[in-house]
């Protein structure tokens, strides 16, 4: 009896290292992810944000990397262009939060506001960026069919993901709700997955089988892979609970790999970003 009671009250089994090892580089991945989504928000805020607040939307035009920025005259597309930018603000300040497990436990009402703030905003960004680019005819890629589809599929994938990460939290169906929305939240940030790996594939390789217009070999599998090795990514994890220690350790190992490679971009993106911030009052 007293043997029972010992076993029923002990302490739980301490994880194995390759748990340990696999919740680490999950930490790590979404540690860096929180970093650089909110240096891309100081970014937004601070370049975008204060040139539509104080009405000085021409010097969008600083931002060389632009194919099109503000245009005279042109009503339209500057409100489109605008309502994106400030769109991709809210979905990198809210993004990574909705990651967040204490968040979910100890504020669920932010927690789902927030999410539904993430879903409407995700849609509207992807929403804003294909009339850019379908009916305007300003996209990644130099404007190439291959260029157009990856970014249409990605936004198929968003609308999709997002409808199905509402219904499934409307049922109550909550660990298909988090997998969903999960998803949902790799797809909606392909954009800026795409130019994390760009400017870190910048500086490893020195631009191989990448073009100033944006549609070298390289290109293409960057406006593919920014959403579609997110959501490997992604499903590698969800599956690598319930597997073998080994894939453990694979899977934490490709995580942590994954996560340098988002710190070398994050770093290559800021350095060519931040100084238009911080230049933005000189005339």
């Amino acid at each position: 009896m007293s043997a029972t009671i010992a076993t029923a009250i002990k302490s739980p089994a301490r994880p194995h290292k390759a748990e340990r090892f696999l919740s680490f580089s999950i930490a790590s991945w979404w540690a860096v992810t929180l970093i650089g989504q909110w240096a891309f928000l100081y970014y937004i805020a601070g370049f975008y944000g204060r040139t539509i607040v104080t009405g000085r939307i021409e010097l969008w035009n600083r931002n060389h990397d632009l194919f099109k920025g503000y245009v005279a005259g042109d009503h339209a597309w500057n409100a489109y262009f605008g309502a994106h930018v400030m769109l991709a603000a809210v979905i990198s300040f809210g993004g990574a939060l909705q990651l967040l497990p204490w968040l979910r436990r100890h504020a669920i009402g932010f927690h789902r506001w927030n999410g539904r703030a993430f879903m409407v905003t995700a849609l509207g960004c992807g929403i804003t960026g294909l009339w850019m680019t379908w009916v305007r005819g300003v996209g990644i890629s130099g404007n190439s069919k291959l260029g157009l589809a990856a970014l249409s599929f990605d936004t198929v994938l968003t609308i999709a993901f997002a409808a199905i990460a509402w219904s499934r939290a409307r049922r109550g169906e909550i660990q298909s709700h988090r997998r969903w929305a999960l998803r949902l939240f790799m797809v909606a940030n392909a954009v800026w997955f795409l130019r994390l790996d760009l400017f870190a594939w910048y500086l490893f390789t020195g631009g191989l089988w990448v073009t100033d217009n944006l549609d070298g070999p390289m290109n293409f599998v960057i406006d593919f892979g920014s959403y579609l090795l997110p959501l490997l990514l992604l499903e590698g994890c969800l599956r690598a609970r319930d597997t073998t220690k080994v894939r453990k350790v694979a899977m934490a190992a490709v995580l942590l790999a994954s996560a340098v490679y988002m710190c070398v971009g994050i770093f290559a993106l800021s350095m060519n970003e931040f100084p238009r911030v911080l230049q933005l009052g000189v005339p």
